[in-house]
């Protein structure tokens, strides 16, 4: 029998050869902050709402990433995050979340960004608050995955970009427009950028949603009912059109390769019946470049069908897009997602849940997040999701006045949305 040759294999040798057998993946330490190599990304999660956990939740389903850390204002909502998550990660044999790294009150925003045992932060706090918190967690260097819109108004949205700029390069900094990693639109678009619809001359998108309900939170003051409800409250949303029809809006600069220059529409609060001042519906006309017409229409109040979609009519054909099922192109090269019909219920996104046409969307974004952080091939969304804020907020101020409003002058806008909010009052 041949003798076998000694050889003392060292660690690095032995770390590339688990790595090539196992199909593990091993990133720099130094491209996720404070790590050590083969460890999850860990993920702080700033804001423990349903959204924020639903997202912190893919997370661990979807990369494997560790969320280690949880920052609020309200015990309530860090107690039933951490007990979700923790579930969760240990489904996934991960560590719990340490006790010492739920932070609460005022200053969370800045403990979190200070921590140690975060490499990234998920922002899905009220988007009053975007654009500093972009700020305070970009000067920490930490990567930052932040909801959507990055802010309600224009000096907001001037601010992340900035903190766009300084991460540029060195960390990553993605917006929660899922939408766009979704594959049947990532499908839709490839052939209408390819030219599938010819020269596109109008357009159609809408986001009919039901009311979106909120607790009573009996016995809290009515400073933090206003707080917890923000979603009805315009100066800490920003109102319906830049909160949450911001995502259709988005998907008609995505598919126009443009902002809008030029919007005039209308608006009002007529069959709502929460205690906020949000508006229930739009409708705006948005002029892009090339003088292409798109018609937008939403509501927010009732109980009427979900419905959301982009229409766009061209030369050689036209394409409907919807979040659920129906997604095709008609004319000279047809395609069809083959979605199947209608399977939402209830309130679909207003939950934070998506199926149908966006099934992969969130999954796909999140694994587009780490791994920029795990190959350092860091993302930078901070423009596009700054310019999709000022879409939304073109149509939104044009329709508060009525009048023809241009992007040249809504970016001149010195107004900022202050709540005027005590955060040492909220408990």
């Amino acid at each position: 029998m041949r003798k076998r040759k000694n050889h003392t294999m060292n660690r690095r040798e032995f770390l590339g050869a688990s790595a090539a057998a196992s199909g593990i993946m091993i990133f720099k330490p130094e491209l996720v902050h404070g790590t050590e190599a083969n460890s999850a990304v860990r993920i702080g999660l700033l804001g423990c709402g349903g959204r924020g956990t639903t997202v912190a939740s893919g997370f661990i389903e979807n990369t494997g990433a560790r969320i280690t850390a949880l920052a609020d204002l309200f015990s309530d909502q860090m107690e039933a995050a951490q007990k979700d998550l923790n579930a969760k990660m240990e489904a996934k044999g991960l560590a719990p979340i340490d006790p010492s790294q739920i932070i609460k009150g005022p200053n969370a925003f800045q403990e979190i960004a200070a921590s140690k045992e975060v490499d990234a932060i998920l922002i899905a706090t009220p988007p009053y608050f975007h654009p500093a918190h972009l700020e305070a967690i970009v000067a920490a260097g930490k990567h930052v995955y932040c909801e959507k819109p990055v802010a309600i108004d224009v000096p907001g949205a001037k601010r992340a970009m900035e903190a766009g700029k300084k991460a540029r390069g060195r960390l990553s900094l993605a917006v929660g427009f899922q939408i766009r990693k979704a594959p049947p639109f990532v499908e839709l678009m490839r052939r209408i950028h390819g030219g599938a619809l010819g020269k596109i001359g109008c357009g159609l998108a809408y986001y009919y949603c039901p009311k979106i309900s909120r607790p009573d939170w009996p016995g809290a003051s009515a400073e933090v009912k206003r707080f917890r409800n923000w979603v009805w409250d315009r100066r800490l949303s920003g109102d319906i059109i830049v909160e949450q029809n911001i995502h259709v809006i988005d998907i008609c600069n995505w598919a126009l390769q443009a902002h809008p220059i030029r919007a005039v529409g209308a608006g009002s609060r007529k069959l709502r019946d929460d205690s906020g001042d949000c508006y229930d519906n739009f409708n705006v006309v948005f002029t892009y470049p090339g003088d292409i017409q798109m018609s937008f229409g939403s509501t927010q109040f009732d109980k009427h069908a979900f419905d959301a979609s982009v229409r766009l009519y061209g030369t050689r054909g036209s394409c409907e897009a919807h979040y659920d099922h129906r997604m095709s192109i008609a004319g000279d090269e047809k395609w069809d997602a083959g979605l199947g019909p209608a399977q939402h219920e209830g309130q679909f996104s207003a939950a934070g849940s998506f199926r149908g046409a966006l099934d992969q969307a969130d999954p796909e974004k999140q694994k587009s997040f780490v791994e920029s952080i795990t190959s350092g091939n860091f993302l930078n969304e901070a423009a596009a999701g700054a310019e999709s804020a000022l879409s939304a907020m073109l149509g939104r101020n044009a329709a508060y006045s009525g009048k023809a409003l241009t992007w040249d002058t809504l970016m001149k806008s010195n107004e900022i949305y202050d709540p005027k909010i005590n955060l040492a009052n909220m408990s």
